[in-house]
């Protein structure tokens, strides 16, 4: 099946405000909200909460030069890194990237909270793992991000890379390795 740029369009105008939604509901329906912080100490907050709003900049980078900004036809192109030949899939390829992303991004609050109503060895597998396949996600889109620079796709390729480095400060940083190794689990 041919993945056209409307349906990575799509998937990303369902699934960015579901992850908002996720958020808000999963917080109003907790008991503590403060207990999602985990180990992170109380005067590291501000920080955190301003690299989500670098992270949450750098999506929009990439979304932007490969949704709209981009010919659709160039980002039909955009390869992995390990890919041999200049064939069409591009689309596919972001509909995963973009995918990995959001969809644990959804998932990452509620695993919390289950893991603190349990308090279950096995919940906290399921937490970590939710926040890896996130990590994967960025590396994902930062990976193609860095073959279409590379290939000289468009002459501003380096903006999505950019993006994906914000992201990652985040994703991969506070959320997949901070955050991961200070929870008290």
């Amino acid at each position: 099946m041919e993945i056209s740029r409307e349906t990575v369009r799509l998937a990303v105008y369902i699934l960015g405000p579901l992850v908002l939604v996720s958020y808000v509901v999963g917080i109003y329906r907790m008991n503590d909200p403060n207990q999602l912080w985990g180990g992170i100490p109380e005067s590291w907050r501000p920080l955190n909460v301003t690299c989500m709003f670098v992270s949450a900049a750098g999506f929009l980078v990439m979304w932007w030069f490969f949704l709209y900004r981009w010919d659709t036809a160039t980002v039909d192109q955009i390869q992995w890194p390990w890919g041999s030949n200049r064939d069409s899939g591009g689309h596919g390829r972001l509909l995963i990237a973009f995918s990995l992303v959001l969809i644990p991004s959804m998932l990452w609050l509620e695993s919390t909270s289950l893991h603190i109503r349990t308090d279950a060895d096995w919940s906290k597998w399921v937490v970590i793992g939710t926040l890896w396949l996130v990590c994967l996600g960025n590396i994902l889109l930062g990976l193609l991000a860095w073959n279409a620079h590379q290939q000289g796709l468009e002459k501003d390729a380096i903006w999505p890379v950019m993006g994906a480095a914000m992201l990652s400060i985040q994703v991969i940083g506070n959320d997949g390795i901070i955050w991961v190794a200070k929870y008290p689990w």
